[in-house]
């Protein structure tokens, strides 16, 4: 419920005000650079899901989300997938592949994603001698399930309205700058949460 998610969002925002990013200074760079997202960019993940998951705080909150609704095994599918097809090495591929499949396409996967009988059975098939393809068809089934389905949701739900309208947007003129930047950021800790 908005109840539930208000709560959740506040718990996140208060966690985020006490990490501790200890860590190499190459990384506390990456994250201090990287904590804002611009209103122009927010924007463009509602124009499609491919802007979406292909910009790593799009992909972080669009994963909250279906965590939020326990459907987040298909993200995680398709991410995985984006991964092994950047697998170099040809004696990782098999080894990658059969992880891929038992963690979410076998009958027993413990994260099993809905496909029809005929794509698990192709999939299956291409097992037996795994190629970077092998998933693919797999893949861009769950892509457009999530498209048609969770997509449409995410984009009318506050894990993206609270980003690309905060809620300090109605203040009046002398705080609405610094309210505006203050949300984005904190949005952005609980996304980088999420992460």
């Amino acid at each position: 419920s908005a109840k539930d998610m208000k709560h959740r969002l506040g718990f996140l925002l208060q966690k985020s005000d006490s990490c501790d990013y200890s860590s190499s200074q190459g990384k506390k760079e990456k994250l201090s650079s990287s904590q804002r997202v611009s209103q122009e960019e927010v924007r463009k993940w509602a124009d499609s899901l491919e802007n979406l998951i292909h910009h790593d705080r799009g992909l972080a909150a669009f994963r909250a989300f279906l965590k939020s609704e326990y459907s987040e095994e298909n993200i995680e599918f398709w991410v995985s997938c984006e991964d092994y097809k950047k697998t170099k090495s040809p004696a990782k591929l098999s080894p990658k592949a059969r992880k891929i499949f038992d963690e979410f396409i076998s009958v027993q996967a413990t994260k099993e994603v809905n496909l029809d009988s005929c794509t698990r059975e192709k999939t299956s098939h291409n097992m037996l001698e795994p190629t970077l393809s092998c998933f693919d068809e797999a893949q861009r089934k769950i892509f457009t399930l999530m498209e048609k389905d969770s997509y449409r949701r995410f984009l009318k739900s506050p894990y993206y309205l609270d980003l690309v309208s905060p809620p300090g947007a109605g203040c009046g003129p002398e705080n609405c700058k610094r309210s505006h930047a203050h949300t984005l950021d904190c949005n952005s800790n609980i996304i980088s949460q999420c992460a």
